[in-house]
């Protein structure tokens, strides 16, 4: 099980928190092609190693977490505030 250490509310399981997807994605900027927009939608790399995700604390706090998680042991090395960006350890 993934314990998740929630910055407002402590360590918790991963069964009160919902993943929301990659932290790293950066929306196209105004003027971007429509090619740009349908890839920011639809195209997600599927990463191994250390990754940033959203994480969002539904049964607890309610608030968006950066999660840094190997994406093979499921290990968590870090959690940030959603306005923060972690340090993503080196492989």
């Amino acid at each position: 099980m993934i314990r998740i250490d929630c910055p407002w509310c402590g360590v918790r399981d991963e069964v009160e928190f919902t993943y929301r997807g990659d932290a790293t994605v950066v929306r196209p900027g105004e003027g971007a092609s429509e090619e740009a927009f349908h890839d920011f939608v639809y195209k997600r790399a599927n990463p191994r190693g250390w990754h940033v995700e959203w994480w969002y604390h539904g049964a607890g706090c309610r608030q968006f977490l950066k999660v840094v998680r190997h994406t093979m042991t499921h290990e968590v090395r870090a959690v940030a505030r959603a306005t923060e960006m972690p340090e993503v350890p080196a492989e």
